[in-house]
């Protein structure tokens, strides 16, 4: 916490009487309804826990070093400059106190007339301990850089040990979940035990390295097309990546991953990506929840029980005939709702009601598996291949904020594409999992 500032003390903002709409969170949903709100005669006000817009679908090129991190994070207050309506606070929200219209934040107060909440999701380990205390999710950019010390760090200590079991352990990785992110999380590692393990680590055999891809249902990419699935499947197969359907994970101590039929595999390295659930702070009405942790809001993305608070993104969760548990949690989706929670908010503060309902427009799914093989859905249409992988990496580069990191991108993809290889392979800051962290304060404590 800011030590010039209490939490019980108001947060400096412009006094001025217009209503005060307060966007908790800045990822594709919040910051596509702040864009819609840019022209309406209000004071908009970002709350954030960094200070930057971070492109997650691109995430897992960070974790395996082809991407610099800065490369697809953008800072809120450039991206915002020409918004004379916004006001970004670099704070954490603690608590909503819904009956007093304000949230509690690490840096104090904040009123609002309409609250939106916009928080996205966290890495959900569904209550097993052992793996999110030895395991890493990959939802965030710190997760990224964690994954890609990790790695680094196994291989050169492999390197360095003389066990040929430890050094195995070490070298092999588990994937767990096979959606998107698990899917092109899979195909990267694969590509770096191709073209760049055989040159960076001459000590040992590239062929030292397993990768599995273990998936808890029968298929891949289970919200996409059969082709899709079956695609994807026999691409990595092709690449070496050992995938494991049935499988899910019951046990893991840091070097042995048990799951629920009786397998188990050697690694030190295993990564996450089998869940999330909705992050959202304390004081919201239980009954205004759903499964996955999400809120439960109407047609108009009001959030159940409250007039004046509204959420959008992978937070919120709208039931449709459709979509009975709610729409995908995926960046289209919020968008979407960002664009239409702004033409309802026009009304709101008008006084008007706003009658249109919120439809969701699918324009297809992409995934990508390496370099030059990705699978697509675009409505009725099923294809898979380079033309996929083309398509899917225009409209990646093209969705990334600022020109600078669309040409860092593009660069660096480029680079990739002629020489395979990947120029970021830095321990910036030593990696510890949670559980050694642990073990290492108690040993201090002890000494002491």
């Amino acid at each position: 916490m800011d030590d010039h500032c209490a939490i019980d003390e108001q947060v400096c903002l412009p006094d001025n009487e217009l209503p005060r709409v307060v966007v908790i969170g800045g990822g594709f949903a919040g910051l596509a309804l702040v864009k819609s709100l840019k022209a309406l005669e209000v004071q908009v006000v970002l709350i954030d826990r960094n200070n930057f817009h971070q492109f997650q679908p691109l995430l897992y090129q960070v974790a395996t070093s082809s991407l610099e991190p800065d490369s697809i994070v953008f800072p809120f207050r450039k991206q915002l400059i020409d918004y004379k309506n916004v006001i970004f606070r670099y704070a954490e929200v603690l608590e909503i106190q819904a009956s007093k219209s304000r949230v509690i934040t690490n840096k104090g107060i904040i009123d609002y007339d309409y609250l939106v909440i916009a928080t996205g999701t966290r890495t959900n380990f569904y209550g097993l301990g052992e793996i999110e205390a030895y395991g890493l999710g990959m939802k965030s950019i710190q997760d990224s850089l964690n994954i890609r010390h990790m790695m680094i760090q196994n291989l050169e200590q492999a390197a360095i040990t003389c066990d040929d079991m430890e050094r195995d352990t070490l070298t092999n990785f588990v994937i767990v979940g096979g959606g998107p992110a698990g899917v092109e999380m899979a195909g990267a590692l694969a590509e770096f035990k191709k073209y760049i393990l055989p040159k960076d680590y001459p000590e040992y055999n590239a062929d030292i390295m397993d990768i599995y891809l273990l998936e808890a249902a029968d298929k891949l990419l289970g919200a996409m097309s059969e082709k899709a699935s079956s695609e994807s499947f026999r691409y990595l197969t092709r690449m070496g990546v050992k995938v494991l359907f049935n499988e899910a994970v019951e046990h893991y101590d840091g070097s042995i991953v048990s799951t629920s039929a009786g397998t188990e595999l050697r690694a030190r390295n295993l990564i996450w990506t089998a869940g999330v659930e909705g992050a959202l702070p304390r004081g919201i009405r239980k009954d205004s929840f759903v499964h996955g942790n999400r809120l439960r809001v109407n047609e108009t993305l009001n959030v159940h029980g409250y007039a004046n608070v509204f959420a959008i993104g992978d937070i919120a969760s709208m039931a449709t005939e459709d979509s009975p548990r709610g729409h995908p949690q995926v960046a289209q989706v919020a968008l979407q709702q960002g664009k239409y929670l702004g033409k309802v908010m026009k009304h709101v503060i008008s006084g008007r009601n706003y009658q249109k309902p919120f439809r969701y427009k699918d324009k297809g799914s992409l995934a990508t598996i390496g370099k030059r093989r990705a699978v697509a859905d675009l409505g009725k249409f099923r294809f898979a291949g380079y033309l996929a992988w083309i398509l899917w990496s225009v409209v990646h580069l093209f969705s990334i904020s600022g020109f600078r990191n669309k040409l860092m991108v593009g660069l660096n993809w480029a680079w990739n594409y002629m020489t395979f290889d990947k120029g970021n392979r830095l321990i910036i800051s030593h990696f510890e999992h949670k559980a050694v962290k642990a073990e290492v304060i108690k040993e201090k404590m002890a000494d002491e």
